[in-house]
């Protein structure tokens, strides 16, 4: 996943310039994938997955699932994709499951009305963000990255 490309899809989708493309299209494009863990690729063990794990407010709808094996949905357990993927390999997820992601943190993001926060008032997250440990780990602290973006559940 390129990072850049993120940001500008997601100021595009904050000032309307794009919409997020209907369900059923996505569902379609995801039953042409290969039924393997979407993050290691292993055809072994699978087993649904939460994106946004339940336990921190994710819901069992197709929008939060995906096929992990069990290795990698044990070892994420109830963290980000982000967070546990870390920012060298997070540009390695599928395009179809990370633009499945950003679409739930998009919504969360709007529910708890946090999309418009800017880079200066990044503080206003900080304080309620789980994801602390991974930005001290990448010297991240008090900095916007994809981390910010798991930082409301």
């Amino acid at each position: 996943m390129n990072y850049k490309f993120v940001s500008d899809r997601f100021k595009a989708l904050c000032g309307n310039k794009i919409t997020i493309s209907g369900t059923i299209r996505e569902w379609q494009k995801e039953q042409e994938l290969p039924k393997e863990c979407v993050f290691c690729y292993t055809t072994e063990n699978l087993q649904m997955d939460h994106l946004i794990p339940r336990n921190r407010g994710g819901n069992d709808s197709a929008d939060n699932m995906v096929w992990s094996c069990q290795k990698c949905n044990s070892s994420r357990g109830d963290k980000g994709v982000f967070v546990w993927l870390g920012l060298k390999e997070k540009d390695n997820l599928h395009r179809l499951v990370a633009g499945k992601y950003l679409k739930r943190l998009f919504d969360l993001h709007t529910e708890k009305e946090t999309m418009f926060i800017s880079k200066d008032n990044i503080e206003t997250l900080c304080k309620e963000c789980k994801n602390k440990p991974a930005c001290i780990e990448w010297d991240k602290v008090k900095e916007l990255t994809c981390f910010c973006l798991e930082s409301i559940f």
